[in-house]
């Protein structure tokens, strides 16, 4: 690869005139600037950004790490990260825990080794199950920075951006009693979770609200047969009118068992769930969602990492947590349009 000291050398100019000249520096003159950039070229010439990094102490890159790449929430998480770093003139890299805190923890030492100047990412299930967040404070001490999203430590002093869960299923819970519905389950397969227990408490405290106590939950976990579990729910329920989802995928499954036991949606049976839009379409009728803005979820983290790399030697600047508001999205499964 020819370098920065060829060029200058063929050229009979300083190695900073180049450097310059590439960076259209107003110090460097057109006609330079042109020569430069011209033999650059001829030679197919890149700057050496390993080199770069450790000279500017930066390399402009993100490690972000996510628990699942399948995930249509968290592809739409990262998509909103990727456009916000673009635009803010960094890269990001990208690394998969598979729910395994192990990989997690593998992610971290990787990318901190002098490949990103900061992390964004979201908590792998098994970590937050265990409650473990040294690897976290380590990174941190080490003078890189974490934001966190969705799924967050509250024990670890960084950038964080949330979605409102608990207000979000409230909402959705005072909605379908705005519909008359007189019982109305709670479906969840991430209830180990902190999003999960925060659904769950919003759903809760809309029922009590009311002064009744007759909460209904079904409580799944992973490697349960989801239809299975909710087929022998509505089985054993068949005066449930209003079904609220807290995962991915529960609501569309509990539309598809409930048609098939012959309740008319949303004439008998309301539902509600906590997903994309993407998969709401995987039902008729098409499942009214609680939307969670997934890229404004993504470009708010990103925004927040990048604030803080260029602002690094401000001591001052606190630690924030940013609030995500969900919407409710009427896609059929509920009898009446709602916001």
């Amino acid at each position: 690869m020819v370098t920065l000291k060829q060029l200058a050398k063929e050229l009979n100019v300083s190695i900073s005139t180049v450097s310059k000249a590439l960076n259209n520096s107003e110090e460097i003159g057109e006609e330079t600037i042109k020569r430069v950039k011209a033999l650059a070229e001829h030679y197919n010439y890149s700057p050496n950004k390993v080199a770069l990094s450790l000279k500017q102490n930066k390399t402009k890159t993100i490690g972000v790490i996510i628990p699942d790449i399948l995930n249509h929430f968290l592809a739409k998480v990262l998509f909103g990260i990727e456009r916000e770093a673009t635009q803010r003139g960094y890269h990001i890299m990208t690394c998969i825990s598979n729910e395994s805190l192990e990989k997690e923890k593998e992610a971290l030492t990787l990318l901190a080794n002098g490949s990103v100047d900061g992390f964004i990412l979201c908590m792998a299930e098994e970590t937050q199950i265990k409650n473990e967040i040294e690897h976290f404070k380590k990174t941190i001490n080490k003078g890189l920075p974490i934001v966190m999203f969705d799924r967050v430590a509250h024990d670890v002093f960084c950038d964080k951006v949330i979605v409102d869960d608990f207000d979000a299923t409230y909402r959705a819970t005072k909605s379908l009693l705005s519909e008359n519905r007189k019982k109305i389950a709670f479906f969840s397969s991430v209830d180990e979770l902190s999003v999960g227990k925060l659904r769950n408490h919003g759903y809760k405290k809309a029922i009590q609200e009311q002064g009744r106590q007759d909460l209904l939950e079904l409580k799944m976990k992973k490697g349960d047969d989801y239809q299975k579990r909710i087929l022998e729910f509505f089985e054993a329920h068949r005066d449930v009118d209003g079904i609220l989802s807290a995962d991915n995928a529960s609501g569309v499954i509990a539309i598809n068992t409930a048609l098939h036991l012959g309740f008319k949606v949303p004439e008998d049976l309301s539902v509600i769930g906590f997903t994309s839009q993407s998969i709401s379409m995987l039902s008729i009728p098409k499942l009214t969602t609680i939307r969670q803005h997934a890229k404004q979820i993504g470009a708010s983290a990103a925004d927040l990492l990048i604030n803080r790399l260029e602002k690094k030697h401000d001591e001052d600047l606190d630690y924030k947590t940013t609030i995500v508001k969900t919407s409710l999205v009427n896609n059929q499964s509920t009898l009446k349009s709602v916001s």
